[in-house]
């Protein structure tokens, strides 16, 4: 009998998040066993957490083009956004979002389907793009960061 590889296996977005964790080995394992791998943010990305509701509204301003990863828990309506590792304090003066800091860990799913109600809602693609923080906080409307112009956002 031959054993198939797991579904993620080839897959391009599901080889960059694993590349991003400290032991992708122990990764797939937790995976296999229908648990969340764990990812300490700060090396590879840095994390907004926003609620799923502003999320949805985000979604709905920023093109899939201009964002990178979002991870969604729909049982505690929470997202998290996925940043440069280099943000700084460009979100401080946003309310509707908290940053996470280095070194916290962010319990993931693989990428093509979901783990205890957590799930990709726009999926790495395996190019590593991240969403810019600007666009982020802008696209939280009035009063949410700096306003950029309509043209950024597409």
């Amino acid at each position: 009998m031959t054993l198939q590889p797991a579904p993620y296996a080839r897959q391009a977005g599901q080889e960059w998040l694993l590349s991003c964790a400290d032991t992708p080995a122990e990764t797939r394992v937790q995976w296999d066993a229908d648990e969340l791998g764990e990812f300490p943010i700060g090396g590879h990305w840095m994390v907004a957490e926003i609620s799923l509701a502003h999320s949805m509204e985000v979604l709905k301003r920023i093109t899939p083009t201009r964002r990178g990863p979002v991870l969604a828990d729909v049982s505690q309506g929470i997202c998290w956004w996925l940043l440069p590792p280099t943000l700084g304090d460009e979100l401080d003066d946003v309310h509707t979002i908290t940053v996470r800091p280095r070194g916290w860990i962010l319990r993931c799913p693989p990428v093509l389907y979901p783990v205890r109600g957590r799930v990709w809602i726009e999926r790495p693609d395996g190019s590593g793009r991240l969403t810019n923080p600007d666009l982020l906080g802008a696209a939280l409307g009035p009063g949410g960061g700096l306003q950029l112009p309509a043209e950024a956002f597409r």
